[in-house]
């Protein structure tokens, strides 16, 4: 395979991305790959600050302007990681993309998801990932999990179950219209087996 792999990973707080993204690349550079791992937002210098204004920010940020913001950290992060990486031949890992903004901003913000795509696709010339791969956990054990593991809840964590669902609701909507490039998993299932899930699934792009 001479050109680069763009996986990104979905799913609700708590869902395990971090965890996944983590043992898939520990397979693929077992399996002589160079892995670009990264995250929206916070994958660059730029992205570190809008991070914390989007997740730390004290007080309330309009739900525009919130979509604005992870827009704006897109451009930039697709710009100067992602599409070099991809251009080098790299296997780039992306810890969320475009779909959480879709369920994010869109459902879980009530904006209009089609609108918030479209600034994503607009701000990235149109990149879209190779494959997704979906973390689908219910809201309250996504809760349970997130209790066990913070002392402290960033903007979108805290809030409501209902905002959540939401959001689930969109990203398994996303996943059903676009079936060739998601990848679906319990994230309920133990943690090795999810990984197997997902290899095997990457294992036919390379």
């Amino acid at each position: 395979m001479s050109g680069g792999l763009f996986i990104t990973l979905e799913g609700g707080d708590g869902s395990g991305k971090t965890t996944q993204a983590e043992l898939l690349g520990a397979w693929l550079t077992e399996a002589a790959r160079t892995v670009v791992r990264t995250r929206e937002p916070g994958g660059t210098d730029v992205g570190v600050e809008v991070r914390e204004i989007v997740l730390h920010h004290r007080g309330d940020i309009a739900p525009r302007a919130e979509a604005l913001l992870y827009a704006a950290d897109r451009a930039h992060h697709v710009a100067t990681v992602v599409r070099p990486a991809l251009d080098r031949g790299d296997v780039v890992i992306q810890d969320r993309y475009i779909d959480s903004s879709v369920a994010y901003q869109g459902a879980g913000r009530v904006l209009d998801p089609t609108a918030v795509r479209g600034l994503s696709e607009w701000a990235t010339e149109g990149l879209r990932p190779d494959l997704t791969i979906l973390l689908d956990l219910d809201a309250r054990s996504a809760r349970a999990r997130l209790d066990d593991a913070r002392t402290r809840y960033d903007r979108l964590e805290a809030e409501a179950s209902e905002f959540h669902e939401r959001v689930r609701g969109a990203y398994l909507e996303l996943a059903a219209a676009e079936p060739d490039r998601f990848l679906v998993v319990d994230a309920s299932r133990p943690v090795d087996e999810i990984a197997g899930a997902i290899r095997d699934r990457v294992a036919g792009l390379l």
